[in-house]
């Protein structure tokens, strides 16, 4: 009975890991890439990369918001809304934007963004179309060239499958403390083995949370029933009661003076005291059913809910104000989600999500792999006698080779296209991702023609070239270098050059290693030959001298 359950156990953690192990190392690489997301954002957008940093001050708000009110006054006719980005740690630049109004048979109008050079106070709006980190960010959850709604279905199930994997992995592993001090190189299947082991058990509370808590983000799709029961099925109701921040104002067509966003400073900080303000919005301008919307810097607290404060753009009175205290249900909810998006945390936390996420890649790729070799094994008389592989393993091995070997090449070649494709080009930011997935595609096809270790040594070469030489574009392409950075402090840019040079390397050691284990052994063959030859005869010689001779061999 007891071993029919841990066979069974063994069975349920093969198939449903390695069924759905692709799409999930698509997910743990996209959601890993998604901590330093405005990040990559920053890097993607060379233009901002001289004249446009500061930092939030508190003592120049009120100006800030007075001259962003008239320039947005002077600049726009018929906005629906006007937005006021403050500098911000992960964003340091002020900028400006407004929604026009959408068209007939659209759901949302076109949307400008304008950014405010700090030593000049000029704007800067001729910064190149780019989906930056937020590329991965979407990627992690709705896919690509997939509708939304299906997308996340198919992301949920597969975080089902990986859910199931990690449990029945626990219950199966006997040794789990033991073998997490256990790697054995160069023992083949047995080295994959404890690859997966050390990658799942170091990072297992990161798994289990990011895992349980990325079924919570989109529990309300999944789960229906009590907003159906509830809300009689209006959704939106339910979700306007959610997160009331994100409903729009309906503008009512009479016009309006607009009053001062800065003459409300005070009732703020009597409210929030000296809380750093992230950004303003001022909704339906000039109308008299305009708001103005203070939003708080929470990005410091353990929360994923925007805390607001709503007021009257004609009067000034207050409407509403995010409660400070909520529901056990709603902060459950709120925290979980926090967790999941790390949005909360500083550099060095996000750092740390950021080597768990990868830990998730190698126990999902590792994973795979273990498979692929086991079963060659077991058809490896078959294959000395000419005959082909399966049609599972050579699937499987092609996967492997294409999102394994391929995502780190896919990604740098992302970032060569945001620097090489013209700025004038028409869907700019939609190439960008096209670049992405043409380069998994042709990393697809080359493994279906060649599997052989030479093709992961050529593909995992060319993306830690791509990589490692990131910084070298960057210089190449961009008013700053890294040690311009340094300089000036934009460790954010600093921090993104060092890590994709490390992954860079991480990848060429990769190659060393795997050309180093390919060599043919049948020169070790041949020399351990002699080496026995020559102890035969010197076994007539003098003990001592044959001694000596043997220990020189």
């Amino acid at each position: 009975m007891k071993d029919s359950f841990f066979r069974s156990m063994t069975w349920l953690h093969t198939w449903v890991g390695l069924l759905v192990c692709w799409i999930l190392l698509v997910v743990f690489f996209a959601g890993s890439m998604s901590y330093f997301r405005h990040e990559i954002s920053l890097w993607t957008k060379p233009e901002l990369h001289s004249g446009t940093f500061q930092h939030y001050q508190a003592n120049e708000l009120g100006k800030q918001l007075a001259s962003a009110q008239t320039f947005l006054h002077e600049q726009t006719d018929n906005a629906q809304d006007w937005r006021i980005y403050l500098p911000t740690e992960r964003r340091p630049y002020l900028s400006y934007g407004w929604q026009d109004q959408p068209e007939a048979g659209q759901r949302r109008g076109k949307f400008h963004k304008m950014v405010v050079k700090a030593d000049s106070g000029e704007m800067l709006s001729e910064v190149r179309e780019s989906k930056g980190g937020n590329f991965f960010y979407r990627l992690h959850f709705d896919l690509h060239y997939i509708p939304a709604h299906f997308a996340r279905w198919i992301v949920g199930f597969c975080t089902m499958f990986m859910l199931v994997a990690l449990i029945s992995g626990i219950v199966i592993h006997k040794r789990i403390f033991k073998d997490f001090f256990s790697f054995r190189p160069n023992k083949g299947s047995r080295s994959w083995l404890d690859a997966h082991n050390v990658s799942s058990v170091m990072a297992l509370p990161y798994h289990l949370m990011i895992t349980y808590t990325g079924l919570i983000t989109l529990m309300f799709m999944y789960m229906p029933w009590a907003v159906v029961t509830n809300y009689d099925g209006d959704n939106r109701a339910f979700r306007a009661e959610l997160a009331p921040s994100k409903v729009q104002t309906k503008p009512s067509g009479q016009d309006a003076n607009l009053i001062s966003a800065a003459s409300l400073l005070p009732q703020v900080t009597r409210h929030w005291g000296d809380a750093p303000i992230k950004r303003v919005i001022i909704a339906a301008p000039h109308d008299s059913n305009s708001r103005i919307s203070f939003y708080r810097n929470s990005e410091q607290e353990v929360t994923d809910k925007p805390t607001q404060i709503v007021f009257s753009g004609v009067t000034g009175e207050l409407i509403t104000m995010s409660p400070s205290e909520e529901s056990a249900t709603h902060a459950t909810y709120d925290t979980l989600m926090s967790l999941h998006t790390a949005r909360f945390a500083g550099a060095i936390l996000r750092g740390f999500f950021f080597i768990c996420g990868l830990m998730g890649c190698v126990m999902i790729a590792s994973g795979a792999l273990l498979w692929a070799v086991k079963i060659r094994q077991k058809q490896q008389k078959q294959l000395s006698k000419g005959k082909t592989a399966s049609l599972g393993l050579r699937l499987v091995e092609g996967l492997n080779l294409t999102f394994i070997a391929g995502l780190p090449l896919a990604t740098s070649v992302f970032f060569y296209a945001n620097r090489m494709l013209p700025l004038e080009l028409q869907g700019r930011a939609q190439w960008e991702a096209d670049c992405f997935f043409i380069t998994l595609g042709l990393v697809g096809l080359l493994a279906c023609l060649n599997r052989s270790l030479s093709t992961w040594r050529l593909v995992l070469s060319l993306g830690g070239l791509g990589l490692i030489s990131l910084p070298l574009v960057n210089a190449l392409t961009s008013p700053s270098h890294i040690i311009d950075n340094i300089v000036s402090g934009q460790w954010a840019l600093v921090g993104f050059d060092l890590l994709s040079s490390l992954l860079g390397l991480g990848l060429l050691l990769t190659v060393k290693k795997l050309s180093a284990s390919s060599q043919p052994k049948s020169a070790v063959i041949n020399k351990n030959t002699a080496t026995g030859s020559r102890r035969q005869n010197l076994a007539g010689e003098n003990p001592l001298t044959a001694k000596m001779k043997e220990e020189a061999l």
